[in-house]
């Protein structure tokens, strides 16, 4: 990776129409830019879906992908933003022998000193899920690894709000509410 690639999360906000989703991630592969995460979701504005989107890039890059995005007639608003002006979360679920558990306390020590939680047991399996970041969920995954118990592992796209008190697009819709107004 080059080093003036950062990762970058965009958060994009359409009204929930089918097909949308083609169009952004096509945004990226036209510009052969790799999507390392995405999530999509209800937003806390009704009628409205937020996509959250990671990929490692410049910011030249970045910002031309975002214009590109937001000139989709069905996309609201869309916006580029580094780690420190986020709150972001993943989560990551790990499926671990229960035998090679039960057999080694120290996989339970492992868990519990990176703050996981055993969500089920039973006699073929241990499901464990911790909440964090990314690099937080691949280093647990690397620990439990080395003990040879991993059956399954995966983790879920990112998360993210900003760091202000709403979401960047309400104050965007206001503000076209206004303009139709007048």
């Amino acid at each position: 990776m080059e080093d003036n690639k950062k990762l970058y999360t965009l958060l994009v906000y359409s009204e929930n129409i089918a097909g949308i989703l083609n169009q952004i991630t096509a945004v990226f592969t036209r510009r052969q830019v790799n999507i390392e995460s995405l999530n999509v979701s209800a937003s806390s504005i009704e009628g409205v879906h937020k996509y959250t989107i990671t990929a490692w890039s410049d910011e030249d890059q970045i910002i031309k992908i975002t214009r590109q995005i937001e000139k989709k007639i069905d996309v609201i608003k869309a916006n580029y933003f580094t780690d420190d002006q986020l709150f972001i979360r993943e989560t990551g679920l790990y499926k671990l022998s229960t035998e090679l558990v039960m057999k080694n306390p120290e996989i339970s020590r492992t868990i519990r000193k990176c703050e996981a939680s055993i969500t089920e047991v039973n006699p073929t399996y241990v499901i464990v899920m911790k909440y964090g970041v990314t690099d937080d969920i691949i280093s647990l995954y690397r620990a439990l690894n080395k003990f040879g118990c991993v059956l399954q592992y995966t983790r879920s796209g990112r998360i993210a709000v900003t760091r202000g008190m709403q979401e960047q697009v309400s104050e965007f819709l206001e503000q076209r509410e206004k303009a139709v107004k007048d």
